[in-house]
């Protein structure tokens, strides 16, 4: 059986939401990785730690944004 977004208007943008944000972080990493990703003030203390900076921060915004993801492929698997 498959699953298909139901519900009011607002149920469906909500879930389109949250599909949408493991993404777009994963996107914003890509980007500003590839332009250089030139720290911010306040991360450019000297010594800084490597998870320190932008790019780690859309990693780890899109690994605890994976949830709606992972829900959708078990429903499709189930």
């Amino acid at each position: 059986m498959t699953r298909h977004l139901t519900g009011t208007h607002e149920q469906w943008l909500a879930q389109g939401l949250s599909l949408a944000a493991a993404p777009i972080f994963a996107t914003m990493a890509l980007l500003t990785h590839v332009s250089g990703g030139a720290p911010d003030m306040i991360c450019s203390a000297a010594g800084a730690s490597p998870l320190s900076g932008m790019v780690p921060m859309y990693l780890l915004m899109s690994a605890f944004h994976l949830a709606p993801w992972l829900k959708l492929i078990r429903g499709r698997r189930g």
